[in-house]
């Protein structure tokens, strides 16, 4: 009984932390040169306040008090809705519909995912939609930045390749559940390469690579086999080669690579930048929407980690990286205690492939790897990316969903 009141308690601790976080962070968008920017009031009230009844209805629903991957989810919405509403109101208003639309996502693959039979039943139609997803963004997708990534569907503008992310570990995971027969592993391997090679028809380069090394965590988790798994790096390399041979403008994208200094006005003005900028913040910041870095194109995207630390400071900046490595371990925890190889693999391979994204985003900005252009998980402006990464949390959460549940 004791143990139950320490774990509400310190759920509950947790939360009044993070809102205390996100009313001092909300004040800053909300009271801008003597004025109050109304939508930015609304959309702060209606972001804490379904904030708090989404994690008490959560708690009632499922008897659980671990909702610490909850309250992580949305502390990092809320940091990427203030830095939106920092930008312009529209922006955080669009935010914090994508967040309230990844949250229902977490929701439904909850309830979706305890049924493995359903699960295993829908493998091929998923894959089919993502294969179709990716098909249909060669052709109705513009050239925006070099890559075709976004479709307009009116006023509304869809990312397909991040909604073809959380099809891909799910297909995988169900693909490859149990010691499958060489046709279905096959079939697998299959729709990894049409995948990758439709992203780099794309040439959404920094998501191909994603794809390619969560496609080797699951294939490494499912055989444990280091010599299958090298000859597999083996043979995309060699495939690498073969693009920048027939391609060689994909390696002028990277040709900044290191020498962003030497390109400080060119191909490293970003980078750059955001070393200079990101440094300046200190501590504690430097206050919300009185950075510098917010005036350099893709602040709130691709360079969002630099502005996170100039204007939130480094400890902020800090807590977010945290929090990542408490996902990563709590994959982990989740995958040992998991019902079947199905729940392991969508634990850990949806974690490793967050790790593996917000790695290429931190370190691509401060030059330690090529510059991709992939996005920072929850950090970054888009709405297409907040709903995958909910959807990414609720695959973690669900290997120890009936277990721990259970438990309580």
């Amino acid at each position: 009984m004791f143990r139950r009141k320490a774990r509400s308690f310190r759920w509950l601790f947790l939360l009044i932390v993070v809102t205390i976080f996100q009313q001092v962070s909300f004040a800053q968008i909300i009271f801008v040169d003597k004025e109050i920017r109304m939508t930015n009031l609304y959309v702060a009230a209606g972001y804490i306040i379904f904030e708090w009844v989404y994690l008490i209805i959560m708690r009632a629903a499922t008897g659980t008090a671990h909702l610490e991957l909850e309250i992580i989810a949305f502390f990092l919405s809320g940091i990427s809705i203030i830095i939106s509403g920092s930008i312009a109101e529209s922006y955080a208003f669009k935010q914090v519909v994508a967040v309230a639309a990844g949250a229902l996502a977490y929701a439904f693959f909850l309830w979706f995912l305890r049924d493995t039979k359903r699960a295993m039943f829908m493998r091929t139609p998923v894959a089919a939609a993502a294969l179709g997803l990716l098909g249909l963004n060669l052709v109705l997708a513009k050239t925006v930045n070099g890559a075709l990534n976004w479709i307009e569907l009116g006023p509304v503008s869809i990312q397909p390749s991040e909604l073809v992310k959380v099809a891909f570990i799910f297909v995988g995971a169900a693909t490859l559940d149990k010691l499958q027969t060489m046709h279905s592993i096959t079939k697998y391997v299959i729709f990894s390469i049409a995948c990758v090679g439709m992203l780099f028809l794309m040439r959404d380069f920094g998501t191909a690579l994603i794809f390619f090394v969560t496609f080797v965590l699951i294939a490494f988790m499912r055989s444990g086999d280091l010599r299958t798994i090298a000859m597999v790096c083996t043979g995309a390399l060699l495939g690498a080669m073969l693009v920048i041979y027939f391609k060689p403008y994909v390696a002028n994208r990277f040709a900044a690579y290191r020498h962003v200094w030497e390109m400080i006005n060119d191909k490293g003005y970003q980078q750059t930048r955001v070393m200079i900028y990101s440094t300046s913040g200190g501590l504690f910041g430097l206050g919300i929407g009185r950075g510098k870095l917010r005036e350099v194109y893709a602040a709130s995207t691709d360079l969002v980690f630099g502005m996170l630390c100039e204007e939130f400071g480094m400890i902020t900046a800090f807590a977010v990286l945290l929090c990542f490595a408490f996902v990563a371990v709590y994959a982990v925890k989740c995958a040992k205690s998991s019902r079947s190889a199905f729940y392991a693999i969508l634990s850990v391979s949806s974690a490793g492939m967050l790790l593996f994204q917000l790695s290429l985003n931190v370190f691509g900005v401060m030059d330690l790897l090529p510059l991709t252009g992939v996005t920072l998980p929850f950090i970054s402006r888009g709405g297409t990316s907040m709903i995958c990464v909910w959807a990414l949390f609720s695959f973690i959460k669900s290997a120890g969903y009936e277990g721990r549940w259970a438990n309580e």
